[in-house]
């Protein structure tokens, strides 16, 4: 059979198949018509997806002018040019993106550090601060090795801007190169073929939060022996990086400013603030209505001189300064007052000694923090004042700092034992000793009529006196209540009042007598514990009998409240309310003297029995506290049969001397405190104490002060015969 028979034979078979497939649909379906297939119907045409327009982040526009997004900036160009065009891990935290992520651990690395140098071409952008990590950062460890705890969003700043350095870092360097002699230029050290020098320590730019927190994370050279201010605390609301600075722009809050400081319009203004709280003259320079920004570039002028003087004399090479050109302090052999240059650039200071390299960094680092005088200007200045103060140790012709400042009014004096005993402790000052120790603990007294725990504070300030609720009104008190128990006034809504809450002593005749109740005179117990009426217990001087702040013998008259003549009775009649100074002019005119201490006043007798009866007051006083204290050695060692000897310095003041040598017994813990006491020692001690403790006792209530010490003298040689009481007088 052909192909072609057999091709139409299976045409003809699929022929029949369609036909039978067509027959069978028909008889199944007789009655039906048949029917076009309906044709599909387009969907009704939509519109082309519009792309929405991209969202701007919040405030994205003040960020993009801000420093921190200055791609044309030192800060962040400085490595363009390098082999590796990285940001080093050294310095890629603060200066980079990817660097600040890395070092707080947002990127997924271990927090707190650096692991791979940084990417060049970032900036600081939004996601550098607005991150998981950063929303739960709350501490922040500076350069000395001290973590500050308990931060806002603050602790983004705090970061980058406390500096690379602090007192640290500058000792560690004396102690690698052993320096011992703080005035002997220090040689390098021989590493293999290379040396390592001694070289300059940099705190680095803008360490805004090393000055704001002062001592408490020591970001300036702190000499030992010194005190130095803590935080600078502003009132509440502008005293972190975010409560003065705009967090996107980084600019001063300055019209916030200007609701408190008169006159400020521009940053530049801010330069011109003066709180009353700084009323010395730091720099010496007879200004004391200048901001404080002159104050501080007055003694950086007044250092910087100290610096040039040493390097010369001591150093053997003189030194100059470029704030804008690393590493910042250059060599001047020839004396021109400009830096040695070579072939290799400028020629930068080698004969650091120990000594200068303290006071460059100090002058650094108030150079290189431009805002200093409103973050912690008090901290500057004590940092230039110790530093002109050491180097002037050695130099021929010192700077004449005669008429400088270190420290503030007490009220104010935040780096003073009054406001740091406490540091220790997390800075939590307790109860009963925030009231007078803190900034908040005098108001909470009022409100509350009791104190719990207070955070220290850097002194005073303005609303703990002054009512912020009925600004600038003081808080008014119409009386007070002393330890002894009795209420006592100036009168009614006197803010003179106000200075009797603190200024009232913690101890009087009652707590002393309770204390001693039931005791045999002139015997040692070991119930007995030295009672300290604490310091400046004025108040109570000025009362007398009235408050019973002093110890008062059974059967002897006291003199009451001391009445001066006019209006000059209450404490702010003869002190000035913040500066706490002695209103000498006042004093001058009826006394006609220039020093209260020269003051006599009605008292004509020579009580002291010196044979001097026209000496101050003053010196009536004195005289009576140097007898009762021989009175109360010569006790204690011929009646409770152990050597005292006494330092209003140290606490407990009074230490046992067992030798007799005239130095406190010491044990492995210290001092060995007196232990020996009998009832009538400790009466004579406190009330030594107490005369001891209000150094103007003679101008707050002579009489009464002298009837005590008198009192005292007298009893201890009832037990002691020896002791000399010649000439004595009790007024």
């Amino acid at each position: 059979m052909s192909k072609k028979t057999i091709k139409l034979l299976l045409v003809a078979a699929m022929i029949m198949v369609a036909l039978f497939v067509l027959t069978a649909c028909q008889a199944a379906t007789p009655t039906a018509e048949p029917t076009q297939a309906p044709v599909p119907t387009c969907p009704a045409p939509e519109p082309c997806p519009v792309q929405p327009p991209a969202m701007e982040a919040p405030f994205e526009a003040l960020w993009k002018a801000s420093p921190h997004n200055d791609a044309k900036a030192e800060a962040f160009v400085h490595w363009n040019e390098t082999e590796d065009k990285k940001v080093p891990t050294a310095c890629a935290a603060c200066h980079s993106t990817p660097g600040y992520l890395d070092f707080l651990g947002a990127d997924g690395s271990e927090a707190g550090k650096v692991d791979q140098p940084a990417d060049i071409g970032t900036t600081v952008t939004c996601n550098a601060c607005h991150n998981d990590a950063t929303a739960k950062l709350t501490s922040v460890k500076f350069p000395s090795g001290v973590e500050v705890t308990g931060l806002g969003a603050e602790a983004r700043c705090m970061v980058c801007h406390q500096g690379r350095a602090s007192k640290v870092q500058v000792d560690a360097q004396i102690e690698k190169f052993q320096a011992t002699d703080p005035d002997v230029v220090v040689k390098p050290i021989k590493n293999g073929d290379n040396e390592v020098r001694f070289g300059f320590i940099n705190i680095h730019y803008f360490a805004a939060a090393a000055t704001l927190y002062g001592d408490e994370v020591k970001g300036g050279y702190e000499y030992d022996g010194k005190a130095y201010d803590f935080k600078n605390d502003h009132v509440e609301g502008y005293n972190t990086c975010v409560g003065c600075h705009n967090p996107h722009t980084t600019e001063v809050k300055v019209e916030e400013c200007a609701l408190c400081h008169e006159g400020v319009k521009t940053v530049e203004d801010l330069k011109n603030v003066r709180m009353i709280s700084s009323a010395p003259d730091y720099d010496g320079d007879g200004d004391v209505k200048e901001g404080m920004a002159g104050e501080i570039e007055g003694l950086q002028t007044a250092l910087y001189t100290a610096i040039q003087a040493y390097a010369k004399e001591v150093a053997g090479l003189a030194i100059v300064y470029d704030s804008a050109a690393y590493p910042y302090f250059f060599a001047d052999a020839d004396g021109d007052g400009k830096g040695d240059t070579s072939d290799k650039g400028p020629v930068a200071y080698s004969n650091w000694t120990p000594r200068l390299l303290k006071a460059a960094y100090n002058y650094q680092l108030s150079v290189k923090d431009p805002g200093a005088f409103a973050h912690g200007n008090k901290y500057i200045v004590q940092l230039l004042y110790d530093s002109i103060e050491d180097l002037n140790a050695k130099l021929s012709t010192p700077v004449d700092m005669s008429k400088m400042h270190r420290d503030d009014a007490g009220h104010f004096a935040g780096n003073t034992e009054a406001f740091r005993h406490w540091d220790g402790e997390e800075g939590n000052v307790p109860g009963s000793c925030s009231k007078c120790h803190t900034a908040t603990g005098l108001p909470q007294f009022l409100k509350e009529g009791t104190n719990i725990t207070n955070h220290a504070s850097n002194g005073f300030q303005c609303s703990t006196c002054h009512n912020e609720a009925n600004w600038p009104a003081r808080y008014e008190v119409n009386s007070v209540t002393f330890p002894s128990g009795a209420k006592l006034t100036f009168g009614e809504k006197v803010d003179a009042n106000l200075c009797l809450v603190c200024h009232q002593g913690r101890e009087s005749t009652v707590s002393v007598n309770s204390a001693l109740k039931g005791l045999e005179e002139d015997t040692p117990s070991d119930k007995i514990r030295f009672r300290n009426v604490h310091y400046f217990a004025a108040g109570a001087t000025l009362f007398g009998k009235d408050a019973r702040g002093i110890y008062e013998y059974e059967g002897k008259e006291y003199a009451g409240q001391f009445m001066h003549e006019g209006n000059l009775n209450k404490c702010t009649d003869c002190h000035d309310s913040h500066t706490l100074e002695v209103k000498v002019a006042a004093c001058t005119g009826c006394h006609g003297v220039d020093d209260p201490e020269k003051i006599r006043l009605s008292l004509k007798e020579d009580y002291d029995g010196d044979g001097d009866a026209t000496e101050g007051l003053a010196g009536e006083v004195e005289t009576y506290r140097e007898k009762l204290y021989a009175a109360i050695q010569a006790y204690a060692k011929d009646v409770a049969g152990v050597g005292i000897v006494y330092n209003p310095l140290a606490y407990p003041y009074f230490f046992a001397d067992a030798d007799g040598d005239g130095k406190a017994d010491t044990s492995d813990k210290g001092p060995v405190a007196y232990a020996s006491w009998t009832p009538r020692l400790l009466k004579a001690a406190y009330n030594y104490q107490y005369a001891t403790k209000d150094p103007g006792g003679f101008a707050h209530n002579a009489r009464y002060v002298l009837q005590a010490l008198y009192d005292s003298i007298t009893d201890l040689k009832a037990k002691v015969p020896s002791i000399d009481t010649t000439g004595l007088v009790r007024p």
